[in-house]
């Protein structure tokens, strides 16, 4: 079964004025890659990061509006970059026997990264949306930047022989031209 993880994608820190990387793109598309993985009997579970600045059940936690869950959705509340960090993730995907995650959101080179790669040392086979995460300038590089950057080491990073990360377009997963 395929499982969309959506990462992060929360009103704190995409409604709150920071600038991200071709936001409404990568919105869309995720929006898009949701809708597909429901019509193919696939699962989607939505990550929430709590912090300070986005306090658990404050509206800044919430998950953006533009993105709409459907009763069959999960929730994954976490603290740490890595999604699987002291979250039920690991435990909920071994019981739907999960195998293919399809990885997309927010911060490129923080929560997608630490999820990214903590998901194939769990032995998933990863599929990272090239052109469906995102993040903001740093001040050492451009948002542009780090995402190439970050779709370049996960098309080459070494993975555990059991696992694999692959980084395609959503057009070449799901058909999804935006």
């Amino acid at each position: 079964m395929d499982t969309l993880l959506i990462i992060d994608m929360q009103n704190a820190w995409l409604h709150a004025g920071t600038p991200r990387y071709d936001k409404a793109n990568v919105i869309a598309r995720i929006r898009r890659a949701a809708e597909y993985i429901r019509q193919h009997g696939g699962q989607v579970i939505f990550i929430r990061h709590a912090n300070d600045d986005a306090l658990a059940g404050s509206a800044g936690w919430e998950v953006i509006p533009e993105l709409p869950f459907t009763p069959g959705d999960v929730f994954v509340d976490k603290t740490a970059c890595d999604s699987f960090a002291q979250t039920g993730l690991l435990a909920h995907l071994k019981i739907t026997g999960a195998r293919n995650l399809i990885l997309c959101g927010l911060a490129t080179e923080f929560c997608m990264d630490s999820t990214v790669r903590s998901a194939a040392s769990h032995g998933f086979d990863v599929t990272a949306l090239s052109d469906a995460h995102t993040t903001g300038d740093r001040p050492h590089m451009r948002a542009e930047k780090i995402v190439e950057h970050h779709n370049w080491v996960w098309s080459n990073i070494a993975t555990p022989i059991n696992s694999r990360i692959m980084v395609r377009t959503s057009e070449e997963v799901f058909g999804i031209r935006i």
